[in-house]
Order: C-alpha cells, then sequence, then structure tokens
C-alpha cells in the first residue's frame, strides 16, 4: 500500500513510522519543518488520569509506548480545587479513577505542603495525584520519530505544501506535480479543515489560540498542576516552569504566535497566588489547537482513500502514540491493542460538518 500523510506533527510521524514498519511505501509531507505546528508549542504534560474508561485506556497506551521509546520523564501531575463545587468534582473523579485502576490518590492542603513546600494550599479545599504521570520534550519526541520513520523506510518532505483536490482523491498536489497514493492521512490540525473542504469534506473542528510562557530559574520542587479553580496550569521545564492557559477561540489564518501581554500579567499573577515563588517570564508564546462539539477527537475514514486524524483538544501530543496507532490499524485492516470501544468514539463521520459549537464551551463528558 503507498500512503501519504499530510502533516509532521507527531501523530503524522506516529502513523508514518507505524506504516513503514508494517511494509507500507510511506511520504509524509509537511509544509513547515517538521513538528512545526502545534506539536512545537506543546505543553508536553502526559497522564492517565481520565475518568472515562475510552480515555484512561487510550492514554495508558500512550504512556506505554512514550515509555518503550524512552521519551517520557516521571512527573506527577496534580490537580487542585479551591472552591466547594470544584472540590466535588475532584474527589468524584478520583473515586472513578480509581474503579479505573488509575495510579490515582485524593489528597489535600497538608499533604501537598509536606511533599511541596512551594505551593500555597491554605484555599486548596480538594486534590488529586497521579502517579503514573510524566513530561516530554516535543523537541526530541519530533527527533526520535522522524528517525524511527525513516528508518523504516518512510519518506519525510518537509518544507512541502499540498492540496488534495475534488474527484481526485486519493492525490495529492504538489509543487513538482500530482502524485497519487493508495491512501491518503491527513493530520495537519488546524489545516485539516481547509484541506478537506477542498475534497468536498465538511469536518465539525473549530480551531483554539493557547497560550503559555516560561519563567525564569525558580528554586522549588513541584510537579506538574492544573488548577481547576484559576484554570491555569504549570509544568517543571528544566529548572523552570512552563505556565499555560490564554485560550480563546480564533481563526486559524489570522491569529499571532507572540503572547499576549495580559495573559502574561494573569499567568504571573496566578502563579505567585498558588506559590511562594515570584518568578519573571524568560520567554512566551501562543499555539493553536482543534476542538469538536463533543470533545473527542475525529480519526478515521471520511471519503475513499481518505483517512483524517485531528481535533486533539490540546491531548494531540499526549495521545499521538495510541491514536498514531490506532488510525494505522483501522487503515491496515488490523486489531487495535487497546480494549476499548474506541471506533464508536473516534468515528469522524459522526458530525455531517454544519454543527455550530463553542471550541472552549463546556464537555459533554469529563474529561479530567
Amino acid at each position: 500500500m503507498r500512503v501519504a500523510v499530510v502533516g509532521g506533527g507527531v501523530v503524522g510521524l506516529v502513523v508514518a513510522g507505524d506504516l513503514a514498519k508494517r511494509d507500507a511505501d510511506v511520504v509524509c509531507y509537511d509544509r513547515g519543518e517538521l513538528g512545526g505546528g502545534s506539536t512545537g508549542r506543546a505543553a508536553g504534560i502526559c497522564y492517565d488520569a481520565f475518568a472515562d474508561p475510552v480515555d484512561a485506556a487510550v492514554a495508558d497506551r500512550a504512556l506505554a509506548r512514550y515509555r518503550e521509546w524512552g521519551l517520557l520523564s516521571t512527573c506527577p501531575y496534580v490537580w487542585v480545587a479551591r472552591d466547594d463545587a470544584d472540590a466535588r468534582a475532584v474527589r468524584a473523579q478520583v473515586d472513578r479513577m480509581q474503579d479505573l485502576d488509575r495510579a490515582v490518590a485524593h489528597a489535600d492542603g497538608e499533604a501537598l505542603t509536606d511533599r511541596y513546600p512551594a505551593l500555597e494550599t491554605e484555599t486548596i479545599t480538594a486534590a488529586g495525584i497521579a502517579h503514573d504521570a510524566g513530561l516530554l520534550d516535543p523537541e526530541r519526541v519530533v527527533e526520535l520519530l522522524a528517525r524511527r520513520a525513516r528508518d523504516a523506510g518512510a519518506t519525510l518532505r518537509p518544507e512541502t505544501p499540498v492540496s488534495l483536490a475534488t474527484g481526485e482523491t486519493p492525490t495529492v498536489r504538489i509543487p513538482a506535480g500530482p502524485e497519487r497514493f493508495d491512501a491518503v492521512v491527513v493530520a495537519a490540525g488546524p489545516a485539516t479543515k481547509p484541506l478537506l473542504a477542498a475534497a468536498d469534506v465538511d469536518l465539525a473542528l473549530k480551531t483554539y489560540r493557547a497560550q503559555a510562557l516560561v519563567t525564569t530559574p525558580v528554586e522549588a520542587t513541584l510537579p506538574s498542576l492544573y488548577d481547576a479553580t484559576r484554570e491555569f496550569y504549570w509544568r517543571p521545564h528544566g529548572d523552570s516552569l512552563l505556565v499555560g492557559d490564554g485560550a480563546h477561540e480564533v481563526s486559524p489564518d489570522e491569529w499571532t504566535r507572540d503572547a499576549d501581554p495580559a495573559f502574561v500579567e494573569s499567568a504571573l499573577e496566578r502563579l505567585g497566588d498558588a506559590t511562594t515563588l515570584a518568578p519573571t517570564t524568560a520567554r512566551s508564546w501562543a499555539g493553536l489547537c482543534t476542538a469538536t462539539p463533543d470533545r473527542d477527537p475525529l480519526v478515521g475514514q471520511v471519503a475513499d482513500g481518505l483517512w483524517v486524524a485531528t481535533g486533539w483538544q490540546g491531548h494531540g501530543l499526549m495521545h499521538a502514540p495510541a491514536m498514531g496507532e490506532y488510525l494505522t490499524c483501522a487503515l491496515l485492516g488490523l486489531d487495535y491493542p487497546v480494549d476499548a470501544p474506541v471506533e464508536a468514539r473516534l468515528d469522524p463521520t459522526r458530525f455531517d460538518g454544519t454543527e455550530t459549537f463553542d471550541a472552549l464551551g463546556d464537555p459533554t463528558r469529563d474529561w479530567e
């Protein structure tokens, strides 16, 4: 089978490597540098702390593959609540995660203070700790997955913009002319929707912009942490912290890669309220994420010879090893090694593409 993969981010590179290892003839295109889109701007937090059985199974598989590749460094993931409503939600989440045999525990402010003295814990009303969580370096992930794909025989073509044309699928148009394939996989992040629209496929997909900053060095031992009440997160980043939030819906054609000054000020203020630290900003940026009406990805076949993988809701890097493997198995007719009803959850044809929804609205089910 000859397959084109459009998109050289982490998902596209996993698909390219997995297909090539199964003797497919694979060409992976990216309009820029490999990993130069959403992958390169990802936070790199990974955990299996999900209360939904399908989400938990997918995350478990993704973490297992990252460990197999030597890419995951261990770092607990903590999420905290500071009001009664959020506290009830956190406690219920931890209970459901434990029912799914996740290595997750309840915690309170006193326990967190003993473990992480730099945390401000007086206002914490409930917390959970995911012990099997970890961190990724997006640049290192891209380097290893690109090498893995090449070693398996895939051809990688960065700096090669492509287009699809009505009636010519599976044909990829590049500056040198059209190239025909048995199948085309589009895993191009926010560019996926317009690429498929040219092939008369409408996706229920929206784009939102998320922001992050890296602080100056801090002298503290901290976990990765999500504050459900103050609505921001951080993760250790070398001897600094990467702090993220500032999400809002945008057009994929009209956005800035620079973080907003208001986000930087707000993020540092919330970090100061949540810790005993007072760092400044070393650098900051913004990146794009994709969303669907039900906050589940769109992964699978959308037309004859045409496949899609998008709509990660910020979890693309985290779930890429499992989702790339799932798409590979679906394309080749192989059994997927995850014991969960993944296909129905991910079916990209479950929407007709005309849906109206808020990319940052409340989820229809609990993802944390």
